[in-house]
């Protein structure tokens, strides 16, 4: 019989839902819809990042959902994200009240550090002039103090090499519970995910799709033809292969998906394995990063002049 997999032990000791819904692109109007959608479905985890803009909308939902029983608090696993702009230490917790605020929420699961990369405080486009030098060691202070009041009950950073996890991992008093960073079988991660798994840091997978979107064919997960066996093998799409992959893997995932049809599918990945035979063959997957941070790199501004910089060359 096939080990559901349903959560992950975090450092904490709290168990993170392993399969959650992501809200990256979810768009205004449609994003409310999703959630009601995946909880009725029996999600408990949902993604969300103030950097989204979707958030209010997601917090009148969730108000709305708790208020009529469909689902009690404790029960959900609601994550967040610290934008760049707001690094600075005490810009730390007031970006989390906004977050709560708009959430409508006394405090959230887990808070995330969204990049390695600090930009001007209010600056809203991504140019070179916004990027300034990062200052970790402080941002992550400020999101511990954040653990300590219980706004945040677990922290954790996104994006985020194994060195750069390392060297958080060596100065943080409180250490981060999640790297968030994407995963999929087109971009597996082995380096990271053994780092992770050696430190007690627990990898979420997200874009487990494969998509980033605005995927070319040469990197579109789903086209692959040892995919498309191991899916008709097993008579299971092509999302829900991926998705056990990643369970199986160690990993949570976070499938964003505004469609109901295919939010029930995405969540039916717990009562059947992939064989170890047809595991295996995942390792003949080319590799392609699809979300590469260029946006954070500039010769002049910022921390990192080259791509390899911020991923430390694991790209």
């Amino acid at each position: 019989m096939a080990r559901a997999i349903r959560s992950f032990e975090l450092n904490t000791g709290a168990k993170i839902p392993s399969v959650g819904l992501g809200t990256w692109k979810a768009a205004p109007g449609v994003v409310g819809e999703a959630i009601t959608a995946a909880i009725k479905a029996g999600y408990r985890h949902i993604d969300c990042a103030q950097r989204y803009g979707n958030e209010k909308e997601i917090g009148d939902v969730l108000k709305k959902l708790l208020e009529e029983g469909v689902v009690k608090r404790e029960d959900l696993w609601i994550t967040s994200k610290l934008w760049c702009t707001d690094h600075a230490p005490e810009d730390v917790p007031l970006a989390l009240n906004r977050t709560l605020n708009d959430l409508k929420l006394d405090y959230v699961d887990l808070y995330l550090m969204h990049w390695p990369v600090r930009m001007k405080k209010g600056s809203v486009r991504f140019e070179p002039e916004n990027l300034v030098e990062t200052d970790i060691p402080s941002t992550w202070r400020a999101m511990e103090a954040l653990y300590d009041a219980g706004k945040a009950q677990a922290i954790g950073v996104s994006n985020f090499s194994s060195k750069k996890l390392s060297d958080l991992l060596d100065m943080s008093r409180i250490p981060p519970a999640v790297d968030q960073v994407e995963c999929h079988p087109s971009w597996q991660q082995p380096q990271l995910h053994a780092f992770c798994k050696s430190r007690g840091v627990h990898l979420s997978g997200y874009s487990p799709l494969g998509s980033s979107g605005q995927t070319t064919v040469k990197n579109e997960v789903f086209k692959n033809p040892i995919l498309n066996l191991v899916a008709e093998k097993l008579g299971k799409t092509p999302a829900q292969v991926v998705l056990r992959w990643g369970l199986q893997m160690g990993h949570s995932v976070l499938p964003k998906s505004t469609n109901e049809e295919r939010i029930k599918q995405n969540f039916d990945v717990f009562d059947w394995h992939i064989p170890e035979d047809l595991f295996a063959r995942f390792s003949e997957f080319e590799q392609v990063k699809l979300i590469t941070g260029t946006t954070f790199v500039d010769q002049t501004f910022g921390s990192y002049k080259t791509i390899e910089e911020l991923w430390d060359g694991e790209i």
